[in-house]
């Protein structure tokens, strides 16, 4: 990999949105433990991800990316594990049916705690304390105490990350995910949702597949990828102390991986050209993503893609885009016409979530689900005319039947926002909304193969 780059020379670079603890000896215990500690994921599975993205860089198949804004230890319960991986599962199933492509299933799960915030402190009151970044660096409580960036959460962090990749990988192999099992993946409570219906459709075509299959004198039962799925980690690579920790080795290699998750991304307020986070993720063996907002210009873009993958190995980088569903049609076409010139290979995808908030009139954060549509929609249409791949999606979701963005079929309207908002940072789809959204993207996923199809006839 990288070059004259080592697990802690992000030390020397500028570190934005890190806590700053107050007990250097505290800290630096924690990062021993941790670095004593077990990986999370090994190398090998980053590189079979990587392989799966290359194949997405080269328009063969597409890249579903989702889970919670941020994790939290208060909500951490197997049934939330189960519903987010269950509706991740019905999502890919009808884009794979749609596009007739592959689709690479990527959670934020397992380590999607710290989040960068627009201030360091949070004034109430008069009191200023400083702002909640994550349950991994301290807690939401608005008290003294709480609010104290503490290092031994990154300890409990890891625990909950732990038992979230078991959990996950217990239900990616161990029969939950059989295509056979594809009618029980239905939430109950999403069953008022029109596209509820539509989905039981769709596995009912499966069910048609497989009973043909079986006719033709091939057994279902014996196929692996039938059987099972790949599913893979990710997470915002926003607090190094905690990824330098689990920072190893690969001893088939020798190269460095971050095994705290497969793949990591770089957010959109770290990104800049020095930042102690480009400086860490250049010299890890992981897929890494980079969130690419409004501000990026195309200079900037192709700079840091020079830095992070000199090589310009495929499936290395992934470009999220989040602009906002009024800034797309104008910020997108710059960014992918120098990286297509300079012949980069990148997965494109699309995050609807981030440049779409607004502050409802009942007090809350949402983000209206017109909105986030018609940013899909912007992203597909440009890809599409541009004949570039619009190669995934990167959405904030959960199987909570949770009240936070407002529109969607089942309509959730601004009144009732207060109903179930659960989040502890920004506002979610929901299993419905989720669901819905999957749909619309398979009409464009297909509409793209036709076109494909036509194009090489």
């Amino acid at each position: 990999m990288a070059s004259n780059w080592t697990p802690d020379g992000w030390q020397g670079h500028e570190a934005r949105h890190l806590p700053r603890y107050d007990d250097a000896a505290e800290l630096a215990r924690v990062e021993a433990t941790l670095a004593n500690y077990p990986p999370l994921v090994f190398a090998g599975e980053a590189r079979a991800l990587k392989a799966e993205l290359a194949e997405i860089a080269g328009g063969r198949a597409f890249l579903l990316q989702g889970g919670d804004c941020a994790e939290s230890f208060a909500e951490f319960h197997p049934n939330n594990i189960r519903d987010t991986f269950r509706v991740l599962l019905q999502m890919a199933v009808v884009l794979t049916f749609a596009s007739k492509m592959p689709v690479t299933k990527v959670g934020r799960m397992a380590g999607q705690f710290a989040k960068p915030r627009s201030s360091a402190t949070e004034t109430i009151d008069g009191v200023e304390l400083p702002s909640y970044l994550g349950d991994n660096i301290n807690g939401i409580e608005f008290d003294a105490a709480t609010r104290r960036p503490d290092p031994e959460r990154m300890v409990k962090a890891y625990s909950q990350a732990a038992a979230t990749l078991n959990l996950i990988r217990a239900f990616s192999t161990g029969g939950y995910a059989n295509l056979r099992q594809v009618h029980q993946w239905t939430l109950d409570h999403i069953g008022r949702s029109p596209w509820a219906a539509k989905f039981a459709e769709t596995a009912d075509r499966i069910g048609e597949a497989l009973d043909f299959m079986a006719a033709c004198g091939v057994d279902p039962s014996t196929v692996p990828q039938l059987q099972g799925t790949s599913f893979y980690t990710s997470h915002e690579a926003l607090l190094l102390p905690y990824e330098q920790a689990m920072t190893r080795r690969d001893s088939l290699t020798g190269d460095w991986y971050d095994t705290s998750a497969h793949m990591l991304w770089i957010g959109d307020r770290t990104r800049f050209a020095g930042s102690a986070h480009v400086e860490y993720l250049r010299g890890v063996g992981n897929p890494i993503g980079l969130k690419c907002g409004p501000s990026l210009k195309p200079d900037e873009l192709l700079g840091l893609l020079d830095t992070l993958n000199p090589a310009r190995e495929p499936g290395r980088m992934t470009l999220i885009s989040r602009f906002g569903d009024d800034k797309v049609e104008a910020a997108l076409p710059p960014l992918v016409r120098a990286v297509t010139r300079a012949g980069h290979p990148v997965v494109w995808s699309c995050d609807p979530m981030h440049g779409n908030v607004v502050k409802s009139n009942s007090g809350y954060k949402t983000r209206p689900f017109d909105r986030i549509l018609n940013e899909v929609r912007g992203f597909f249409a440009f890809h599409r005319a541009e004949g570039t791949h619009a190669g995934g999606i990167h959405i904030e979701m959960t199987g909570q039947d949770v009240t936070e963005c407002v529109g969607g079929a089942v309509a959730i309207t601004h009144e009732a926002l207060g109903d179930r908002y659960h989040t502890h940072c920004d506002p979610r789809l929901n299993a419905a909304q989720s669901l819905e959204l999957a749909f619309l993207l398979a009409e464009m996923l297909n509409l793209e193969a036709v076109e494909r199809t036509a194009n090489a006839a």
